[in-house]
């Protein structure tokens, strides 16, 4: 079964795309604070968070690996990216003027996998593909990502699997680490080794360091083919 292991990037997008009724809507809890000082603060923590809400931010970079082979692609926004400038081997780095390119491309890949492998794309990835692209109106060739949660098929969630559906909640045995953390404790050289984290994605666009992000992406989803090997080897067929 040919199984797409990919990681997406998002980033926030401008204060000013948003009209006064969802600004309003946006910062309401934080106006409702009676205190200057704290009202600006939760202001400031809110549009932070925009790059998490798939309605106020944006992907602006996807790396997708086979599984098995290791090839691929890197998508990611960037109007002045030379070809040849990122060096992966068998992955490739196609910039993309827009994100509705780089979603259409997205889908024209994912259509000829029957299975994917993620870490937290069930809560965070796939519906956050699935919205920014109904937002742009990109068409969506796979529709069964959210699927059966107890499966791994066609949808295996490493997040899901390492804290068994989260079977003893957020301080028990079982809770949930982010992949980072599984990285080090399974002996996997962390994506974030390197210095560059998602908190750094926004910085680095402003930069135009585009390379870097598509880069530190490939290096979530090598992490993830990874640390899938090992549930398959140890962990898969726990129940």
């Amino acid at each position: 079964m040919a199984k797409l292991v990919f990681d997406i990037e998002t980033s926030a997008l401008p204060l000013d795309r948003f009209d006064e009724t969802q600004q309003e809507y946006l910062f309401r809890e934080a106006d409702r604070l009676p205190d200057e000082r704290e009202r600006q603060a939760r202001r400031e923590e809110i549009q932070r968070m925009f790059s998490l809400w798939p309605l106020t931010a944006q992907v602006v970079c996807v790396a997708m690996l086979n599984a098995e082979s290791l090839r691929g692609q890197v998508l990611f926004i960037a109007e002045d990216y030379e070809a040849g400038e990122g060096d992966a081997g068998p992955v490739e780095f196609v910039p993309c003027m827009d994100e509705v390119e780089l979603l259409t491309a997205f889908w024209d890949v994912a259509r000829h996998y029957e299975a994917v492998v993620t870490f937290n794309g069930r809560g965070f990835d796939v519906p956050f593909m699935y919205l920014r692209s109904a937002v742009l109106n990109v068409p969506i060739t796979r529709k069964d990502w959210l699927g059966y949660r107890f499966q791994t098929e066609p949808h295996c969630d490493l997040a899901e699997q390492l804290t068994f559906y989260n079977v003893s909640g957020r301080e028990g045995a079982a809770r949930r680490f982010n992949l980072d953390f599984y990285c080090r404790a399974f002996g996997i050289e962390s994506p974030k080794a390197q210095g560059v984290t998602g908190m750094d994605v926004g910085r680095l666009i402003e930069e135009g360091r585009h390379q870097e992000i598509a880069e530190y992406c490939l290096r979530d989803v090598r992490a993830t083919v990874q640390l899938h090997r090992i549930w398959q080897d140890r962990l898969q067929g726990i129940k």
